[in-house]
């Protein structure tokens, strides 16, 4: 059977035996270093855990600070990131603050590389002022819209097949990934930027599993406030960097089979801040993609 055959049945027979949310199988290997997959146990099988949450660490790229002065506080955020941040204070257990000590709630977008003031809080005549802040975050400007757009293929040679599309059952339930699609192909395909924008999160050090669920990527931020996000790329494949402009169909990387992947392919999702939270959207390819029989798409 050619590899490119053995690859796509492999991809099916893993979508077809993930069932369920958050199912288990367990992958052996002979002595011919021939892998298998399994929902049940054998004896020296490894697990796949078969969720896909992106997770991103930011760094303390974004960061909120108090700074006092005489008679208040004042708190501000610093981005750091090459991406606009939504972000939320909230100021509670007040005492002794000037205008009451009723909870505060402060919604802003913090723009690309800037710092800006919040609020500030003063406190009362003759009284020391106390309060507890919580701050919470999400990439993206809320307040763009998507444009209608359809997506060049984000890779080159083929012709790949879909594995897993929309509200797919095997790892495509979740809001960040649902409208998600993973196209089979050998690692070392090149991948492309399927539309042009700003380069603003990159990994590019992760090997096999190891700590991060979408491997390495590459996210970029569109002129509509979009991103799309290429997932488990191969390790020191990445050629963008943060803040770099790149240009439709300019090279990202090669595809890879790292983070929560099981079995080579890319991960392609187009995302947006719907209010303190990145979500996927719907989106479409400018030309059809056949697929294999889709043992785990639902309807979107």
């Amino acid at each position: 059977m050619p590899a490119a055959a053995r690859l796509l049945l492999f991809c099916a027979l893993l979508s077809a035996s993930a069932s369920s949310l958050g199912v288990t199988l367990y992958k052996t290997v002979d002595n011919f270093g021939v892998a298998s997959y399994s929902d049940r146990y054998s004896p020296g099988a490894k697990t796949f855990e078969l969720n896909e949450p992106m997770l991103e660490r930011l760094d303390g790229q974004v960061r909120l600070q108090a700074e006092t002065f005489p008679g208040g506080v004042r708190f501000l955020v610093r981005n750091e990131l090459y991406v606009p941040m939504q972000v939320e204070l909230r100021i509670d257990q007040l005492a002794n603050a000037f205008g009451g000590n009723k909870p505060r709630s402060i919604r802003a977008v913090v723009g690309p590389r800037s710092t800006k003031v919040l609020s500030s809080v003063l406190a009362a005549p003759g009284g020391k002022l106390q309060y507890a802040s919580s701050f919470q975050y999400a990439m993206g400007d809320p307040g763009q819209r998507s444009q209608a757009y359809r997506y060049p293929f984000p890779w080159k040679g083929g012709p790949f097949r879909l594995t897993q599309g929309p509200n797919g059952r095997f790892s495509h339930f979740g809001p960040k990934g649902r409208y998600a699609m993973d196209i089979a192909m050998p690692e070392g395909t090149p991948i492309i930027a399927a539309r042009g924008g700003r380069v603003v999160k990159v990994e590019n050090d992760q090997s096999g599993r190891g700590s991060n669920p979408s491997g390495n990527f590459v996210r970029i931020l569109h002129p509509d406030g979009t991103m799309g996000v290429y997932l488990h790329l191969m390790r020191g494949s990445v050629v963008v960097a943060e803040g770099q402009q790149v240009a439709l169909g300019q090279a990202l990387a090669k595809s890879g089979n790292t983070g929560n992947s099981t079995g080579p392919h890319l991960h392609f999702v187009v995302q947006r801040n719907v209010g303190l939270a990145l979500e996927s959207i719907p989106f479409q390819f400018d030309r059809p993609i056949g697929g294999l029989p889709d043992f785990t798409a639902g309807n979107p």
